[in-house]
């Protein structure tokens, strides 16, 4: 059955289904899977200024991602990224960024690479980055363009798609 309005019309989505956290699920896992089967030496230092920012990075990651889904909560519109948006957020962390939920879910898989000293967390950050876009991000761009039109092409052009 398709999601309607209170006018009867369709609900346009992004997306039919919620690629970013499938996605961070698999690669997590595939992750651990290969540090456990063919670990990779740590390139990084060993110190411990090192230690701390890569735990800083997990920690943004997760303040980053909460903030996030607070703000479109606040919004009165979804952070599932299958849902239909209702509202163009350009407040909070999407003030700077488009994308901050998927930018604190690289900052996770780069903070887990410290604290595991693992590379393979760093691939599937790069992994992440290059599937959410395809995958999620450029579908959600084309849904916001056709759903708020103008306002949503010129937030588009003062911020960032991740950094």
């Amino acid at each position: 059955m398709t999601e309607q309005n209170a006018d009867a019309t369709p609900i346009e989505r992004a997306n039919n289904f919620p690629w970013p956290p499938v996605l961070l699920v698999v690669l997590i896992a595939a992750a651990s899977l290969a540090t456990r089967n063919w670990p990779l030496p740590w390139p990084g230092m060993n110190d411990s200024p090192a230690h701390w920012i890569g735990i800083g990075f997990g920690v943004a990651g997760v303040a980053l991602i909460v903030w996030s889904i607070r703000t479109l909560t606040r919004n009165g519109t979804t952070f599932h990224p299958a849902g239909a948006s209702s509202v163009l957020v350009t407040s909070g962390p999407f003030r700077r960024f488009r994308n901050p939920i998927y930018l604190g879910d690289m900052l996770v898989l780069l903070g887990t690479a410290e604290i595991t000293k693992s590379v393979w967390f760093v691939g599937a950050a790069l992994i992440f980055a290059i599937l959410v876009t395809i995958l999620q991000i450029i579908p959600e761009e084309r849904h916001l363009e056709r759903q708020f039109g103008d306002a949503y092409l010129d937030y588009k052009a003062r911020t960032r798609r991740w950094i």
